[in-house]
C-alpha cells in the first residue's frame, strides 16, 4: 500500500539555525572598482562564491587606438558583441564615431549616451517598427539590406525618403577546405553574385549612397580572406554596373586565443585590405569596418570557481548559459585558462586539456575546449579565463536561477569611476 512520506514528517527541523546573511551566496552584487589588476591573492583573499566578470576599459581603450590608427578608413563598433557602458565609452575615447547597431535597443542605447555617434542599422532583416524609429527619431539614415523584400520594407517605412544609405550585403563564397572562421555567417545572411548584383541596380535609384557590405566569419585568422572578399565585391559592383560609394570590410577580426599558431597582428589585416583595395581600383570608396571581438574581447575576463571534478571533467558556477556561451555548442572557444589555487600548494605534475561543465542541469552546457590546465585542480580552486570581453556577459541568462555574479572593474589609479559605472548587477 502506498504511503505518503509526508506523514512520516515532523515539526522538528533537522537543523535548529539557519544561515546568517553574510553566510549564504547573495543574489545581488554591487559592482566593485580596483585600480590594479586581479592577482591571485586578490582572488584568494576575495573568495567569491559566485562567477567574477573582470572588466578592463584601458585594454579596450589601447585596442581601439591602435586599430583605428592603422585602419585607412571609418572603424564602427560592433555594439552587440559587448554593449557595457564602461567599455563603450573607452572606444569613444579612443576616438572611434561610426556604431554599427543591429537592433532599435542598440540604437537607442547609442542615441542616448553619444548623440553625435553615426550609427548603421547593419541587420539585413529589420522589423518595419524599428526601421521607422531609427529614421524619425534617431537619425539613422544607413540601413544594410541582402533581398528585395528588405528594400521596399525600409523604401515604405522611411516614406522613400531621398537621403538614405543603402548598403547590399554580399554571401562571400567559401572554399570547402577553408577552415580558419570560428562561424560562417554567410549561411544565413548575404546575396549571392546574380542577386546582389540586381540588389544594387534596384537600390541604386532610392538612395543618395549606396554601398556593398560583406562578412568573412567569425575570429578570422588569415588576412588574405580580407583580400580575396574585396576582390569580390569589385566584381559584383563591376557587373552591377551603377555607381557605388562605400565598401564596408565587416567583422571578424580575431581575439588572441594562444592557438598554436600565433595571430597575425592587427597591421597584417588593414594592410591586406588597404593593398585589395588599392588593387581593385575601389580607393574612391569610403571604406567602413565592423569590429567587434578584435577590440574588446582581451579586455573581459572571468573567474570561475570549480565545483566538481570527475577525472578530466570540471564541473564549474559558470557555462554556456552565462558568460561562456561562446566555449559551447558549434562555435567552442576554448579561452586561455590560468589556475588559482584555493591555497598556494607546491605541484611539479602536467599540464593537461580539461573539459568544462557549466552549473545547469542541462546536458548541453557542456564545453569540451581543450582548456589546458595543471593536472592538480581541485573542487574549490578558481579558474581565471581570458579574452572573455566579446560575446560573454551579453549572452548571460538567469537560467535555472544561476545569473547573480560579481562585476569588477579594473581601472588605472588615474581613471575614476562615473556615476554609471555603480551599478547593480540582478540575478
Amino acid at each position: 500500500m502506498f504511503t505518503d512520506p509526508s506523514e512520516h514528517r515532523t515539526d522538528h527541523a533537522v537543523c535548529a539555525f539557519t544561515l546568517s546573511d553574510n553566510q549564504i551566496s547573495p543574489d545581488v552584487s554591487e559592482t566593485l572598482d580596483i585600480s590594479h589588476d586581479m592577482t591571485d591573492q586578490d582572488i584568494r583573499d576575495l573568495r567569491p562564491a559566485l562567477p567574477v566578470p573582470l572588466l578592463m576599459p584601458d585594454v579596450v581603450q589601447q585596442k581601439t587606438a591602435d586599430f583605428v590608427r592603422h585602419f585607412t578608413g571609418h572603424v564602427m563598433y560592433a555594439v552587440k558583441c559587448n554593449p557595457d557602458h564602461v567599455f563603450l565609452d573607452a572606444i569613444y575615447q579612443a576616438g572611434v564615431r561610426h556604431f554599427d547597431v543591429a537592433s532599435i535597443g542598440e540604437i537607442r542605447r547609442i542615441s542616448a549616451r553619444f548623440p553625435d555617434a553615426v550609427q548603421y542599422f547593419m541587420h539585413p532583416i529589420k522589423a518595419p517598427e524599428a526601421i521607422r524609429e531609427a529614421y524619425i527619431n534617431h537619425g539613422v539614415r544607413a540601413y544594410v539590406l541582402d533581398y528585395d523584400g528588405e528594400l521596399e520594407k525600409i523604401r515604405h517605412e522611411t516614406n522613400d525618403a531621398p537621403d538614405l544609405e543603402l548598403i547590399v550585403r554580399l554571401a562571400i563564397p567559401k572554399k570547402t577546405e577553408q577552415r580558419d572562421v570560428a562561424t560562417d555567417f554567410s549561411s544565413k545572411f548575404g546575396a549571392q553574385f546574380d542577386q546582389a548584383v540586381n540588389l544594387l541596380k534596384a537600390c541604386r535609384p532610392h538612395c543618395a549612397i549606396l554601398g556593398v557590405s560583406f562578412h568573412v566569419g567569425t575570429q578570422c585568422q588569415d588576412p588574405d580572406r580580407y583580400a580575396q572578399a574585396v576582390a569580390y565585391a569589385a566584381r559584383v559592383i563591376e557587373e552591377s554596373g551603377v555607381v557605388v560609394e562605400t565598401l564596408d570590410v565587416g567583422g571578424g577580426f580575431p581575439a588572441d586565443l594562444e592557438s598554436a599558431t600565433p595571430l597575425p597582428p592587427v597591421q597584417a589585416f588593414t594592410q591586406s585590405i588597404a593593398d585589395a583595395v588599392s588593387a581593385n581600383g575601389l580607393n574612391h570608396m569610403h571604406l567602413l569596418c565592423e569590429v567587434g571581438r578584435g577590440l574588446v574581447a582581451g579586455g573581459g575576463a572571468l573567474i570561475v570557481r570549480v565545483e566538481g571534478r570527475k577525472e578530466d571533467l570540471l564541473y564549474l558556477n559558470d557555462g554556456t548559459y552565462g558568460g561562456l556561451f561562446e566555449a559551447g555548442g558549434a562555435i567552442g572557444l576554448p579561452y586561455p585558462a590560468h589556475l588559482i589555487r584555493r591555497e598556494e600548494r607546491a605541484f611539479q605534475g602536467q599540464i593537461r586539456a580539461f573539459r568544462f561543465a557549466g552549473p545547469t542541469c542541462d546536458s548541453v552546457d557542456m564545453m569540451q575546449g581543450p582548456f589546458m590546465l595543471p593536472e592538480d585542480v581541485q573542487v574549490g580552486d578558481w579558474i581565471r579565463l581570458d579574452q572573455l570581453g566579446a560575446y560573454g556577459e551579453v549572452s548571460r541568462t538567469d537560467f535555472n536561477g544561476f545569473g547573480a555574479v560579481q562585476k569588477i572593474i579594473l581601472r588605472p589609479q588615474n581613471a575614476a569611476p562615473t556615476e554609471a559605472d555603480k551599478t547593480v548587477i540582478h540575478a
